[in-house]
């Protein structure tokens, strides 16, 4: 008996060897890729940035579109978790570069691998990079899809909800930021944790669909719902239909503007590192 005992455990222990990463391998691979990151050419950083942030606003894009029809806010929200972590599985499997995950090179920082001045370098790049990202893909979305009735009910909705986020306050953006990236980075490092691709896009999808769900602030999606709200702003028939059927003046209307998404937007991007 205790030599099967013996057998099964050295299975069980093979078994889980093959298929996930231990915590200090998942804590090593993170500290190495902010190593990689630092010596990365700004050209592919660039790039890979900017697909980042167009496969975020991807997800964001299916989501709203999903939700946009449903009265019930807890469904609605329930709807858009459920297809928003879409956009960052493709991320994860794909290996861009997105702001909320290189927060974690936090952790080369602290065991000397790089200094504070790189690491700052780093995200700033990427950072832009992901904001360029989710304009672009707003561009394409609107040309590609400018006279069709779904795309005017999202955009509404993100009218709606991008001129909330204008003037949420920075306490509370502060710490919706703070859970959100809680969430985001435990995707990551979760998703270092298998070795297979279906057990990194179940590990990614969990964390995500939390914190969407929960309604918590990400920086790279608004790079994209934001834009969406001023593109949609810039229509005089979406306009006019977000005045009256959500009841927005013109006034505040006015203020859903680049020059407002620039200062109150990337002066306080609503994702904070952890």
């Amino acid at each position: 008996m205790k030599l099967f005992k013996n057998i099964t455990d050295k299975k069980e222990e093979e078994c889980t060897m093959n298929f996930s990463n231990t915590t200090a391998e998942v804590t090593s691979n993170l500290i190495a890729a902010g190593e990689a990151k630092v010596k990365r050419p700004l050209h592919k950083m660039i790039i890979l940035g900017i697909f980042a942030g167009m496969l975020i606003g991807a997800g964001a894009m299916a989501s709203s579109v999903a939700m946009h029809d449903i009265a019930n806010v807890g469904l609605a929200r329930l709807v858009a978790g459920l297809v928003f972590p879409i956009g960052f599985v493709m991320m994860v499997l794909f290996g861009g570069e997105l702001f909320t995950g290189a927060c974690l090179m936090i952790m080369g920082l602290l065991k000397g691998k790089y200094n504070v001045a790189s690491m700052i370098r780093v995200l700033i790049t990427i950072f832009i990079s992901n904001l360029i990202g989710g304009i672009i893909l707003q561009l394409i979305a609107t040309t590609a899809d400018s006279l069709s009735l779904l795309t005017v009910q999202w955009e509404l909705l993100h009218k709606a909800l991008h001129f909330q986020r204008q003037i949420f306050h920075s306490e509370s953006a502060f710490i919706s930021g703070i859970l959100c990236n809680f969430f985001v980075c435990f995707g990551v490092v979760m998703a270092g944790l298998s070795k297979d691709i279906s057990g990194k896009v179940l590990a990614s999808f969990l964390p995500i669909m939390t914190f969407v769900t929960g309604g918590f602030e990400h920086c790279v999606a608004n790079m994209f719902y934001i834009p969406a709200g001023i593109f949609a702003a810039g229509n005089a028939k979406f306009a006019e239909v977000a005045m009256t059927k959500y009841g927005i003046t013109a006034e505040k209307l006015a203020t859903l503007n680049w020059q407002n998404f620039f200062y109150k937007e990337m002066n306080f991007p609503v994702t904070s590192e952890i």
